[in-house]
């Protein structure tokens, strides 16, 4: 048998539809079965996955059942291992049917009644020629890829063919390209501007404006509570207001209105600065999802040859339609950002809890003080004001206070008031709106507001300027603020702990900082000591340092050596805590033994901040005074210092007025003012 006889064919029908023709190719070993692996793949529920092979065998074309499931038929006969083909013999596969041939005329002739199909997924081959193989493939040709786009043209702004596209068809595409620009939108300004852009330029009006409710509003909405989020006008006369009558009716009815003609209604019309109504034809749509209302879209013309249609306050319902959509996909985006940073805080507030349960190192009494004064702060909501010298550990007893309150599931958030200048730390306190000043891009929320119901510490209290002091005091006292730049008033609930290294009562003396903003702070009060004033947690804090960085760089030094103990107790620590705790970073760091010496530990010749005495002690030039002597001497010098104002004096020294004068009584200084000429 020649090559050329050898050649057939497989016509596949599947269901009651004739759909493929398969050429037979000898040297090649066909499988059919549901796998897509296969070269037949007949999507039939009963064909196994690979289901039978077809293959040239002895110059024959063979069948072969692969232990399929459901079996094979071939005419009426069950296939149990191979089968030689004969043409026009029906190889059927659950609801599929397969016919072999040598010739496709074979198939499709008229006396092929056997296997002639019904015309269903075939052209018409009654006029093709019945022994041109050729011409009955030619139907059957695989599918060719004929154009390739990237992105679709649907979707690029752009001016449609007006001549070849209904007004309906082009408020389609439109509509179309805005809400996908709409879903891209980051952010309400964004989403209000698309809006509002697609509006002007689609329908007959000169003026739009988007207006929103408050987020979370409850109750019947009225006009009234409407705020304008953003307006449009293409001509010289700015947006103006919709009419609280008509606003109110849209908002109660949930339809969309267009009313013309309105110059002389009052209750339609918006005025301008003469209290004229120029307005000749309105629009407003709601801004709804349901039941739940948003807002609504206002429009309006001036023109009077410029009249909106009906189909205008289609298009208008219908961006009001996307817009709540998107909106809503807008809210769900930033709740979930919220949830994610409330998460993510809520995982630091716990290692930070944590932390501080754990770095809260002290035994002395000083320190055993300072952790009652904690637990009595804790207990309350009032303001503490924390006082230390730099490196004490101020901030570590503010988490202390915030960790062991009732507010301890809530954010704990700190603001260095010392890091940033006057117009950036007020940015920083109460947030600022978008374009408030160059640089703000966005919306930015204040550390007032991020730690609402938590608490809020704000170091280096000091520093603030007296512009900052006033606003500051309003909040504290209750008072609702403003974003820099805006003009919404915002309440939030927060404790303030304040810490400061400055001798505020001298500050104060000198008007470098509000009296009433620091009898405010200074409701309650927690003295964190100086560590030279703690001198028996030195060797805890020292070895509880040493296991912290032998953790973190995984050196394993044991101890300190005799001399390096003696030499921790002796040393003034000007830097306290913080300076300890880097010293002993740098020995475990550099040290070259098990053991730390006192030659690994670099301390400095620097004065301390305060507690001068006790560098006289220890250089042997102290000389015993009375509490009472020192006392006077100081109010003395107060008094001298304010030409002796006594009210003045009295502010700096941090006691009333009556108090003093029974001191300058005791100590008898009044033969010491100075006499009037």
């Amino acid at each position: 048998m020649s090559l050329v006889s050898q050649l057939a064919y497989l016509v596949i029908r599947e269901g009651v539809k004739w759909s493929d023709v398969f050429r037979l190719v000898p040297g090649q070993s066909i499988t059919v079965g549901r796998a897509p692996t296969n070269q037949i793949v007949l999507q039939d529920e009963r064909c196994s996955r690979t289901h039978i092979e077809v293959f040239l065998s002895g110059g024959r074309w063979t069948l072969r059942d692969l232990d399929s499931r459901n079996g094979t038929l071939v005419g009426e006969d069950i296939i149990h291992g191979d089968r030689v083909l004969r043409a026009g013999d029906v190889i059927r596969i659950g609801r599929s049917q397969l016919v072999f041939v040598y010739r496709l005329a074979e198939a499709f002739s008229d006396s092929g009644t056997a296997v002639r199909p019904s015309g269903q997924g075939f052209p018409d081959l009654a006029e093709t020629d019945a022994d041109d193989d050729s011409s009955i493939l030619a139907a059957y040709q695989p599918t060719t890829i004929t154009h390739r786009r990237g992105q679709t043209r649907y979707l690029e702004p752009g001016e449609d063919d007006e001549s070849s596209v209904s007004k309906r068809g082009q408020a389609a595409g439109k509509l179309c390209r805005l809400a996908f620009e709409l879903a891209k939108a980051p952010d309400l300004s964004t989403v209000a501007e698309l809006a509002l852009s697609g509006l002007s330029s689609a329908t007959a009006t000169d003026a739009t404006a988007l207006l929103m409710l408050p987020r979370g509003f409850q109750g019947t909405p009225t006009g009234d509570d409407l705020e304008v989020v953003a307006s449009q006008s293409t001509t010289e006369k700015r947006y103006h207001r919709v009419a609280n009558s008509l606003a109110s009716t849209v908002l109660r009815e949930g339809e969309a209105v267009l009313a013309r003609n309105v110059m002389g209604d009052s209750s339609l019309g918006s005025r301008d600065s003469k209290g004229e109504i120029y307005t000749t034809s309105v629009i407003c749509a709601p801004v709804r999802r349901g039941r739940r209302v948003f807002g609504l879209i206002h429009l309006y013309s001036t023109d009077a040859e410029q009249v909106p249609d009906p189909e205008d306050l289609e298009f208008t319902l219908a961006v009001a339609d996307t817009l709540a959509v998107a909106l809503i996909n807008l809210n769900r985006r930033q709740e979930l950002a919220e949830r994610v940073t409330q998460v993510s805080t809520e995982n630091v507030q716990l290692r930070e809890r944590l932390g501080v349960e754990k770095e809260i190192v002290g035994e002395s009494p000083v320190m055993r003080e300072v952790a009652e004064e904690i637990r009595r702060a804790a207990a309350s909501n009032a303001t503490v004001l924390i006082r230390g010298e730099s490196g004490v550990g101020k901030e570590l007893a503010a988490r202390s206070v915030h960790y062991s309150s009732p507010r301890r599931e809530q954010v704990f958030v700190c603001l260095n008031c010392a890091a940033l200048a006057e117009d950036l730390l007020a940015s920083e306190l109460f947030g600022h709106e978008r374009g408030a000043f160059t640089g703000a891009t966005d919306r930015k929320i204040g550390k007032f507001e991020a730690a609402h119901r938590g608490t809020l510490m704000l170091d280096e209290i000091g520093e603030m300027s007296p512009g900052i002091q006033a606003k500051f005091l309003r909040v504290l006292e209750g008072h609702p603020f403003e974003r820099v730049g805006g003009n919404k008033p915002v309440n939030v609930d927060v404790r303030v702990i304040a810490a400061t290294n400055r001798d505020l009562e001298k500050d104060v003396g000198e008007e470098r900082f509000r009296r009433d903003l620091f009898f405010r702070l200074r409701v309650l009060e927690i003295v964190v000591p100086s560590l030279r004033k703690r001198g028996d947690d030195i060797v805890l804090l020292g070895d509880f340092f040493l296991k912290k960085f032998n953790a973190e760089t995984g050196r394993k030094i044991l101890r300190f050596t005799p001399g390096a103990l003696d030499k921790l107790r002796n040393y003034l620590w000007p830097g306290n805590v913080r300076e300890l705790k880097n010293v002993i970073e740098r020995a475990v760091v550099l040290c070259r033994s098990r053991e730390i010496d006192e030659d690994d530990l670099l301390l400095t010749n620097l004065a301390t901040a305060g507690d001068s005495e006790e560098r006289e002690v220890a250089e042997g030039q102290f000389a015993p005074t009375s509490l009472a002597d020192i006392e006077r001497v100081h109010i003395l010098a107060t008094l001298h210092h304010t030409g002796w104002n006594k009210s003045r004096a009295a502010g700096i020294l941090g006691i009333e007025r009556s108090t003093l004068d029974r001191k300058i009584r005791r100590y008898e200084l009044g033969e010491e003012a100075p006499r009037r000429q």
